[in-house]
């Protein structure tokens, strides 16, 4: 959905823990873990040893919208002096390492940092180099190890992709679930009286009709079109609208409103000399 949710005259959601880049090699991957960030409040980039430099055109290119992050990205020339005023730290991997460190998933990892953060501490999470990931001295700096379910014969994951995880569980934590939008209400719920009025309407016209046959099915064949309508849970406008389609199929059988109209040419007088 490249650019279908973005608007810009919303406030724009920031915070939430530092995610620090390993010696990215690619500006592209900063770029697209800028707008995994972005996507999930995340707004505070640092990057360790950038391969290609920095600032980064391509960074910035790929970053859809999230230039907010570029922008506000922090160059460090080590892992240790990028998290030097941090009280938690967590190292992504997808390989067990043998540090006896505490292994999280992502959900567990964003309670954790939501916990910390909300008593007022700075949190971390450290991304590796997109070949080779993290090394184990950089692994060892930190407080736990998050990790993700994935299929074993193939878990390396895209440097943005991982970060996106994180993000997501992050915000879902943060935001406590909440979905971006929900189905509009248009109509209150039908009231009994509505619904069997309706019902009562609908089973006179079809009884003219002789469709509850043969006759001695007519209760179970009322209670089972009565149980299809109750399924759907209709509303007062749900209830109209379906009693006005019955009572245009009434009126047209009868040759009521919606008996064909002539046609214009028909309607016409015949001119003297097509009689």
């Amino acid at each position: 959905m490249p650019g279908a949710g973005t608007d810009r005259t919303r406030d724009l959601i920031t915070g939430g823990p530092a995610v620090i880049l390993v010696e990215p090699q690619m500006g592209e991957n900063i770029g697209m873990a800028a707008r995994a960030m972005a996507n999930f409040g995340l707004s505070e980039l640092r990057i360790v040893n950038p391969r290609d430099g920095w600032p980064n055109d391509k960074a910035l290119a790929t970053a859809a919208g999230a230039a907010h992050v570029i922008e506000g990205a922090r160059i460090f020339p080590d892992v240790r002096s990028a998290v030097a005023d941090l009280h938690y730290l967590l190292a992504t991997t997808a390989r067990e390492r043998g540090q006896m460190k505490p292994i999280l998933g992502a959900d567990g990892a964003a309670a954790e940092i939501h916990g910390r953060i909300s008593a007022g501490e700075r949190v971390g999470v450290l991304f590796g180099r997109e070949r080779i990931g993290l090394e184990n001295d950089e692994i060892a700096l930190a407080d736990a190890v998050v990790t993700f379910p994935v299929n074993p014969a193939y878990a390396s994951l895209n440097l943005a992709q991982a970060v996106l995880l994180v993000g997501y569980e992050w915000f879902k934590t943060a935001q406590a679930g909440a979905l971006p939008f929900a189905t509009a209400e248009r109509s209150p719920p039908a009231t009994r009286e509505g619904v069997i009025s309706f019902f009562e309407y609908l089973e006179a016209e079809l009884d003219a009709v002789s469709f509850f046959m043969p006759p001695e099915k007519r209760p179970l064949m009322t209670r089972n079109l009565r149980n299809i309508f109750h399924r759907i849970g209709m509303t007062e406008q749900d209830v109209r609208t379906l009693r006005g389609a019955v009572v245009a199929l009434v009126q047209g059988r009868r040759g009521g409103r919606n008996r064909p109209r002539p046609s214009r040419r028909s309607a016409v007088a015949p001119k003297d000399e097509d009689r």
